[in-house]
């Protein structure tokens, strides 16, 4: 049958696949415009497999929260090669998916995957249609999500490095006046990659591991055996310092930690929890 420009254009418009591409899957599926669309999300799901060894590596990371700012979401939606990364179609894709995260707040990466991206495809068929599209592999590797009652502390979003990495924060008080303390801590969290929120908060056979690598470290300067310990809780303070947020240094004030920033706004702020994606 005779494929008519227009429809080309409408199959393309919907999909973003080439002309050529679009004009094969109508001619394929005899003029049906629903079954030229499957026909493309076959050959996405062809690459997907074809190229499922391949890294994901690069792509863009998007964080956003609630217009009430009481739910947040981050997520990344990979591909192959930063050219790709750098497309607005590829941005406006993963912008559109945050916001599907954002209304339906899934708990998990399967369940935002199973969510409606439009009245045909869930997002997780439209990630494939937009591999074969584009000829890269794309996923979404990494979700998540931080939400706070009303009138116990609000999200705050932070986006770093043109999409490379994102980080949601949530604070215990609400109020116009700490939404950039809050972002202050939230750009602290992308620099300095802090892995918990406080001492109490990391995991218990990390603390094991510094430990032991503290007393190894000083058996190996000559340090006596019975004061091996002691040294390294020593160490493990200042692993604490270094590596969970609330105990780390403010990267933009004067030798004082994240915790004693917040309280120098108001003795009672501080975060609860955060979450960072970046691309890697």
């Amino acid at each position: 049958m005779k494929i008519s420009a227009a429809d080309v254009k409408k199959l393309r418009d919907k999909t973003g696949a080439g002309m050529m591409d679009c004009k094969k899957a109508l001619v394929e599926a005899d003029g049906d415009f629903d079954k030229a669309m499957e026909n493309l999300r076959k050959k996405g799901q062809k690459l997907t497999e074809k190229r499922a060894d391949r890294a994901a590596n690069e792509g863009v990371v998007i964080a956003k929260t609630s217009h009430n700012r009481n739910n947040g979401i981050v997520v990344r939606l990979g591909c192959e090669t930063d050219f790709v990364a750098k497309n607005a179609d590829f941005v406006a894709l993963a912008d559109k998916i945050a916001d599907i995260a954002l209304k339906g707040l899934p708990d998990s990466t399967e369940d935002l995957l199973a969510l409606s991206f439009d009245d045909k495809l869930t997002i997780g068929d439209k990630v494939v249609e937009q591999t074969g599209v584009i000829g890269e592999k794309l996923e979404i590797s990494k979700y998540a999500k931080l939400q706070t009652a009303a009138g116990e502390g609000q999200v705050l979003p932070y986006i770093h490095m043109g999409h490379r990495a994102g980080v949601i924060v949530a604070v215990n008080l609400e109020g116009p006046e700490y939404i950039e303390p809050g972002k202050n801590v939230a750009m602290q969290i992308a620099a300095m990659r802090p892995i918990a929120l406080d001492k109490d908060q990391v995991d218990p056979t990390i603390v094991e591991k510094e430990i032991e690598i503290g007393k190894e470290q000083a058996r190996q300067e000559g340090k006596p055996e019975a004061i091996l310990e002691k040294i390294a809780m020593g160490k493990l303070n200042k692993f604490y310092r270094e590596q969970t947020l609330l105990n780390q240094d403010y990267v933009k004030g004067n030798k004082e930690s994240v915790a004693a920033y917040l309280k120098s706004i108001n003795d009672k702020l501080t975060v609860t929890d955060f979450k960072h994606i970046e691309l890697g």
